[in-house]
């Protein structure tokens, strides 16, 4: 009889349960992750090459890759699926792996799609990359607000390049604003150069990557953008169609419906924030470029910017859909 093991993940210790195809428990055991023989031992609980479920939680990475290196076959839940199953009377470590277990043991189970290392090591760089950006803006929003402390307003529309740094250094502030100032352009000046590094290290990992280099013939998709839709999508075939891919990134309208009543309301936004961020960005300055830039117009006449960027968003993914599948867009046209 086939029997299912589910795995509650935890930083220090995990909740490893094994059920039979009955559903009833024939192992229930809490093991130190600093113990991987004791977790595999206790999986093998299961039997030889059995079905494993663990869930998308912290660092899952080491985990799986530790089930599927002994045999095992290694699911991974999504913890947006799972979360309706938690709200009960009594929860804890044992009893939330019995309902992995479960799930997985009667078809269930809503699963995420487990990225080989590599690809997931493409992330980390590519998610970093993003970290470093975002903290670097709120640095460079700190001199606007320092600056303001003083009343003075920038004239200059780019106070990032050289321009803005000889204006910067013609500024006389009051000495603790200068000093902070002073201590704020230093720091950009450390993210910029990591930054720099990681691009040239992403851009080594992609060169080769012929959807890489396709997508960014689509306006307003660069070297940056490129690698976020590489890393994040990872293996577009696992999308049966475009419409697979939009939904996933979470840029399609949300779909209630019950008996003959259908409501359709805004975005789920469940999916890649990161790559919905990206998408939605992408057509910020160019509209998507003459593929895309007459419906972005039309339907920015009848309801508004905000609602078209994210339309135009939906149809860029759809280029890139196509780009990283055939490795060619043919609305786009030969490459030059």
């Amino acid at each position: 009889m086939s029997r299912y093991v589910g795995v509650d993940l935890h930083r220090r210790r995990s909740q490893v349960v094994v059920l039979d195809g009955d559903g009833v428990v024939v192992s229930s055991v809490n093991v130190d992750n600093r113990e991987p023989a004791e977790l595999v031992a206790a999986v093998a609980v299961g039997g030889e090459g059995c079905d494993v479920v663990i869930e998308a939680a912290w660092g899952w990475y080491w985990i799986a890759d530790l089930l599927t290196a002994a045999g095992f076959k290694v699911h991974l839940a999504h913890p947006l699926g799972v979360a309706g199953y938690r709200n009960r009377r009594v929860k804890n470590d044992e009893k939330d792996a019995i309902l992995l277990a479960d799930l997985l043991r009667m078809g269930s189970l809503p699963e995420s799609w487990i990225a080989p290392p590599e690809l997931r090591e493409l992330r980390e760089l590519v998610r970093y990359r993003r970290k470093l950006s975002q903290l670097r803006s709120g640095l460079k929003a700190q001199i606007h607000a320092v600056l303001g402390k003083e009343g003075v307003i920038p004239q200059l529309t780019e106070l990032w390049g050289p321009a803005g740094a000889r204006w910067l250094d013609d500024q006389q502030l009051a000495a603790a604003y200068q000093d902070r100032i002073v201590s704020l352009r230093r720091l950009i000046g450390h993210y910029d150069r990591e930054i720099r590094r990681l691009d040239r290290q992403i851009h080594g990992w992609l060169r080769d990557d012929v959807g890489y280099r396709e997508i960014q013939r689509i306006d307003g998709v660069g070297p940056v953008f490129a690698a976020i839709f590489v890393a994040e999508i990872g293996d577009v075939s696992r999308f049966k169609s475009p419409k697979q891919l939009c939904s996933w990134v979470g840029v399609t309208p949300r779909h209630r419906e019950s008996d003959e009543t259908v409501k359709r309301g805004p975005i789920t936004k469940q999916g890649s924030a990161l790559v919905r961020w990206a998408a939605v960005e992408a057509v910020a300055r160019y509209q998507g470029g003459p593929p895309i830039r007459d419906a972005y117009r039309r339907i920015a006449e009848t309801r508004g910017n905000k609602i078209a960027r994210v339309a135009a968003a939906r149809r860029l993914l759809v280029l890139v859909y196509y780009g990283l599948r055939d490795g060619h867009i043919r609305c786009l046209g030969a490459a030059a």
